[in-house]
């Protein structure tokens, strides 16, 4: 998926989409499925979980997305799919935190031995969005896209105080089509109100 970063390049500090696979592996790793346990990052806890905490002092990202898809569980034990966008902001930005990790079963002059993956931080929903799911994406306001990237910022402090600063997103669910439980299904009428 698709992610933005901000790196050192020469003299000055350049921001870079790149392209890093969904699931953290963090560079101590002996295998790369960890990653499929680390799609997601508790905000709450990022400072202090070793698979994470490095990559929250230097490796922080910023993930383009339009929405997200979550399931609001009915009291029958039904799950009904919503897609949740702005309707002020076409593009959302999702804290995210990447790795490069070093396969050790690829040649040594093999392009493909650096692995860059990321992961998502999420947060408890305190809104009223509480009633689809409890958890949500961790959003960066537009106007705080250059703290959350700033390579500068390796303070532990600095870190949590800019995640507790953060407002809660004003988000709009829209129920959608059960064709989204899928993966083989993918495509834009995906978004549209459930008929």
């Amino acid at each position: 998926m698709p992610i933005i970063a901000e790196r050192l390049d020469e003299d000055s500090i350049n921001r870079h989409l790149l392209v890093g696979r969904w699931g953290l592996v963090p560079s101590w790793a002996k295998d790369i499925k960890i990653g499929s346990k680390l799609i997601n990052a508790r905000s709450e806890t990022i400072l202090d979980e070793p698979s994470f905490r490095k990559a929250a002092l230097k490796r922080r990202a910023i993930i383009p997305a339009e929405g997200y898809y979550e399931w609001q569980k009915t009291e029958d034990g039904k799950k009904i799919p919503n897609y949740l966008y702005s309707e002020n902001e076409p593009l959302l930005g999702f804290a995210g935190l990447y790795e490069f990790w070093l396969d050790p079963r690829m040649p040594e002059d093999d392009p493909g031995r650096w692995l860059l993956s990321c992961t998502v931080l999420t947060t408890t929903t305190q809104d009223a969005l509480g009633h689809v799911h409890d958890r949500s994406p961790v959003i960066i306001p537009r106007d705080s896209f250059g703290q959350w990237l700033n390579p500068d910022m390796t303070d532990k402090a600095d870190v949590q105080s800019l995640l507790d600063s953060l407002p809660e997103p004003v988000l709009t669910p829209r129920i959608v089509s059960t064709s989204v439980n899928s993966v083989r299904n993918n495509g834009p009428e995906l978004i549209e109100p459930a008929v």
